[in-house]
């Protein structure tokens, strides 16, 4: 369901546009810095099971289908938490769901680490998974209301590489406490303690973060949605119109879900969604299977996490390069060119023989993956109309992360029969699908201004 334009009264420009001709400022910084700590508690949470997976296994006793369940279980979480809170987003607003979803992830991440058992272990990460679900969803959105066109990626991608520190954090932080004991408490708990303290801080500097101006415009509350602009341009030093402007008409029936297979959106939604479930599997793939790729190699456990934490160390790299690409290149265009490059280099890890091949090829995949997640996740938010945008990039990323959760049960079988070789081999398969689809039916929307981009 696309957006009712109204004409601007008495020569006043709508809330979008006023918010398209200002500069990056010091609000623009500030809410891009936020957004990006708290993505990086996503990414440290997203890679956290797999990365200690060994060490539970040992701990518990975990038997196959055990491991495969708490592999899954936070993905699972987060299928929820996306479609939920997603929804809820466009309901109640962005910043309100800002805050419920990391207070929920920090809460139930903290109980996590008491897990007496793998059941409660399995269950507390379901529920972690349900708070940091929306992250992603809420952040492309967020971001994508918020700054301008012409600077859309390339701040998105600064958020991200902020957030991309989380994976190395992770890898790092679980070879130096995962094997051992911190004052008789297992490293691993220790973790799961840092990662719930970590998202409490940053659920106190979100407090500070100001609701979408966009969005409040089309709650009908334009007053406040001018009164956050005229702050705006005051600070940019920008005049602001004489009249209050009346940006889009509000609706009295919210459009909900089925409103993304509508006609106008039925294409893009089912391109994105083919998008997210085949593209998670290349990308969580290497993240949450990396320790028993190493495993199966031979390699032991604290070889495997100081190999794996190495290789980790692409992700912000990666995130880091690919600033100056954003905007420079058309969005899907840059996700085929390096969604081809990760399969390369994915090949390359899997059928590696020495260490110094499978380090650079480690390195190498999560560097150019982060070129890859950075244009999607910029791809994703700036798709559909602000009514409906967190609700439409919440349904993409449940079904990328219903995916992650598959990816245990599917590929950990094709790994233990067939090897390393044979995993990578099926993740390029799906990464050549994906290509074909993007390339073949998916839209382009590089230096587009979002409401401009729905309405086309």
């Amino acid at each position: 369901m696309s957006e009712t334009l109204a004409p601007p009264r008495d020569g006043a420009t709508t809330i979008g546009d006023r918010m398209e001709r200002l500069p990056v400022g010091r609000t623009h910084r500030h809410l891009t810095l936020v957004v990006g700590i708290g993505l990086f508690f996503d990414f440290f949470d997203s890679n956290l099971s797999g990365t200690i997976a060994k060490v539970l296994q040992a701990d518990f006793a975990f038997g196959g289908t055990e491991l495969k369940l708490v592999l899954a279980s936070a993905f699972v979480g987060q299928f929820v938490g996306s479609i939920v809170l997603g929804r809820f987003a466009d309901r109640y607003g962005r910043r309100a769901v800002f805050m419920l979803n990391l207070g929920v992830y920090s809460f139930f991440t903290l109980l996590g680490a008491f897990s007496p058992n793998a059941l409660w272990l399995i269950a507390t990460r379901f529920l972690a998974g349900v708070g940091i679900g929306a992250e992603n969803a809420l952040s492309d959105s967020y971001l994508a209301e918020m700054l301008p066109a012409n600077k859309r990626g390339r701040y998105l991608a600064w958020a991200y590489t902020a957030g991309f520190c989380g994976v190395p954090a992770v890898g790092f932080a679980a070879l130096w406490l995962a094997p051992q004991t911190v004052m008789g408490v297992d490293g691993w708990r220790v973790l799961f303690v840092l990662g719930a303290l970590g998202s409490a801080v940053v659920w106190v500097l979100r407090r500070e973060l100001i609701e979408s101006p966009r969005w409040l415009s089309v709650q009908g509350r334009d007053a406040e949605a001018d009164a956050l602009v005229r702050r705006m341009e005051a600070e940019a030093g920008v005049p602001s119109p004489v009249h209050t402007p009346t940006a889009v008409v509000p609706q009295s029936k919210r459009p909900g879900i089925g409103a993304l297979l509508a006609r106008e959106y039925r294409k893009r939604t089912l391109v994105l969604w083919t998008f997210s479930v085949l593209s998670v599997t290349a990308y969580y793939g290497f993240g949450t299977l990396a320790p028993q790729v190493m495993a199966a190699k031979g390699y032991g456990i604290v070889a495997s996490l100081g190999y794996v934490a190495i290789s980790f160390i692409g992700y912000p790299i990666g995130s880091l390069l690919s600033v100056p690409l954003m905007d420079r290149f058309e969005r899907k265009t840059l996700l085929a060119a390096s969604a081809t490059t990760m399969a390369a280099f994915g090949l390359g890890f899997g059928y590696a023989a020495s260490v110094p091949m499978l380090v650079a090829c480690g390195i190498g995949y999560t560097l150019v993956s982060n070129v890859f997640a950075n244009a999607s996740h910029v791809y994703l938010g700036e798709q559909y109309p602000t009514q409906i945008r967190t609700t439409a990039a919440g349904m993409a990323y449940s079904f990328s992360r219903l995916s992650a959760a598959a990816i245990p049960f599917v590929l950990l079988p094709v790994l233990a029969g067939h090897g390393p070789g044979a995993l990578f081999t099926v993740i390029t398969v799906c990464t050549a699908a994906m290509v074909t689809v993007l390339l073949a039916l998916g839209d382009r929307t590089t230096g587009v201004e979002v409401e401009q981009y729905v309405k086309s």
